[in-house]
């Protein structure tokens, strides 16, 4: 089958949010033109239910059995001698930028300096085909088929918890390889030196910071950012209010250290759930086998019995200190800025490295959007707020996208179909407020069920055309904000939001003037008559 960009929307009559079926417009954000144009997709098989299928196969076993996958799809690029000290991040970057719709995977290869089989991967899921093979979804005609599939997944997610296997090399490959205490030497990793203005070199971008409750047995991973200082040595920054930092903070409390292991190469599901807001208590390791649909085999660490990734690539294990400190950042951010600035913070001691033979390890470099894992954080954020604000109570939601040059979390849009006086300020309330857009927002907007979401072309369009700003605008203030926000001060981890109503006025909404262009039934004849058109173009 052959898959256009990233945006590339159905041939089907359009639903009633348009903007996700028949366009005619193109749009950075979105790719508008109808694939029912494309003689190779006219020919694509569909279900009962219209939906294009390709059969993926059993799921994916682990990371080197992805990149396979990844590779047989034509989503997988190998190059060869780019260097640690900026240039596998500058190559990132350019791939991205020029290639924002659908970028491929990017797999470093004899990398000077290393040994020729030590790599380094890059943007793993970036692509709504690579994601959909992920998480196992039908092949995607459009953004909105990967949205949907989560968000109905998500709906009654069965969580699978996982499943402890032998401390050995055939059941744990992770442990074919175990430096301990003196033996321990980091830079024999081809650590990547990211962006001109960093503080250091920075192994854990893509990463799992597993650690354990101290009250509990609840195991958390999360995605924080893992600074290099020396041989053994690493700073671990996580923002106020992260699970990990409450964790950090209860062993702290009582004088001691904290326990942890930080995952640096691992299976792209474990990163999709590391990386996102999963709620207080759940285990990423539970929700990524949900996603898996069996457990994630770990096996206990030596010194602490956390559980590492047996499939995993590299492993380090260690303590967050409590009286020990260095310096921590600058670092380019997934804002598109060095925020956060320089700041003494805890360091971890790292005591044992498990790693594969061969090791991959896995990178997530942010930076100006789009960057390595800008789409599939959007993704994940749209089906978490449609799920969350439906389960709230709100009804007749028609789509939800956070829009990628906010990284997923800066300018969120919710399509409605108005029902009730009042219905329009709900969504943007509840969008605001829920667990998957509370963290560092700034703009919500909500629009009626002719506008796509995620074309911003047509999101701008119904703020110029149908907000008033003085009645349709309303800001609220002191919300969840923190360090990596660079409109706030260091040490304020407040900031406000804007909630623009650009949904027709309820109470004359039948009344508002008619859109000039053409209805639905008339753009999916022009186009199955002309579409040979747009095909030359």
């Amino acid at each position: 089958m052959e898959v256009g960009r990233r945006a590339q929307a159905g041939g089907d009559a359009a639903p009633p949010c348009a903007g996700f079926g028949v366009k005619f417009r193109d749009s950075r954000e979105e790719h508008l033109v109808s694939d029912a144009t494309s003689q190779t997709a006219a020919k694509a098989a569909e279900d009962s239910t219209g939906h294009r299928f390709r059969n993926w196969g059993p799921r994916h076993r682990d990371l080197r059995d992805w990149l396979e996958r990844c590779e047989e799809i034509g989503e997988l690029i190998r190059l060869k001698g780019v260097h640690w000290d900026l240039e596998i991040g500058a190559v990132a970057e350019m791939i991205y930028h020029n290639k924002p719709d659908n970028p491929p995977a990017i797999l470093f290869e004899e990398i000077p300096g290393y040994p020729k089989d030590f790599k380094v991967l890059s943007g793993a899921v970036n692509s709504p085909r690579r994601l959909a093979m992920t998480l196992g979804f039908d092949d995607p005609r459009s953004m909105k088929d990967v949205v949907l599939a989560y968000r109905d997944r998500i709906k009654d997610f069965e969580l699978i918890p996982p499943k402890e296997v032998e401390a050995e090399v055939e059941t744990a490959p992770v442990l074919e390889n175990i430096d301990r205490d003196d033996e321990v030497d980091l830079y024999k990793f081809p650590v990547p030196f990211f962006h001109e203005e960093d503080g250091g070199r920075y192994i854990g971008t893509g990463d799992l910071v597993i650690m354990k409750d101290r009250d509990s047995d609840w195991v958390n991973h999360g995605t924080y950012r893992v600074q290099i200082h020396d041989k053994n040595t690493v700073g671990l920054w996580m923002s106020p209010g992260k699970h990990g930092t409450l964790i950090k903070e209860k062993y702290f409390a009582e004088g001691k250290n904290c326990p942890v292991l930080i995952s640096v190469g691992h299976d792209p599901l474990l990163h999709l759930s590391s990386a996102n807001e999963v709620g207080p208590g759940i285990s990423e390791f539970a929700h990524a086998g949900a996603n898996r649909g069996r457990p994630f085999e770990v096996v206990r660490s030596e010194l602490h019995g956390l559980p590492i990734p047996a499939y995993g690539e590299i492993c380090l294990e260690g303590e967050i200190m409590l009286n020990e400190k260095k310096s921590e950042g600058p670092f380019g951010e997934w804002t598109g800025y060095y925020a956060s600035h320089i700041r003494e913070d805890h360091v971890v001691k790292v005591k044992r490295v498990y790693y594969r033979t061969n090791p991959i390890l896995t990178t997530a470099r942010p930076g100006r959007p789009p960057s390595d894992y800008s789409f599939s954080k959007c993704v994940v954020k749209a089906a978490m707020i449609w799920d969350q604000v439906e389960k709230a109570g709100l009804p007749n939601v028609q789509g939800v996208w956070c829009m990628e040059f906010g990284g997923g979390r800066l300018f969120n849009v919710i399509s409605i179909k108005q029902a009730y006086a009042g219905h329009a300020r709900q969504a943007l309330l509840l969008a605001a407020g829920s667990h998957g857009g509370n963290y560092i927002g700034r703009f919500v907007v909500v629009v009626d069920e002719d506008i796509d979401p995620g074309d911003i072309w047509s999101v701008m369009w119904a703020i110029s055309t149908r907000c008033d700003p003085a009645e349709d605008i309303d800001i609220i203030r002191n919300c969840w904000s923190g360090p990596l926000d660079p409109r706030k001060k260091v040490g304020d981890n407040f900031n406000s939001r804007a909630l623009i109503d650009a949904c027709k006025p309820y109470d004359w909404r039948h009344d508002f003037p008619h859109t000039a262009e053409s209805t639905p039934e008339l753009k999916k004849k022009t186009l199955e008559k002309f579409g040979y058109i747009l095909d030359q173009l």
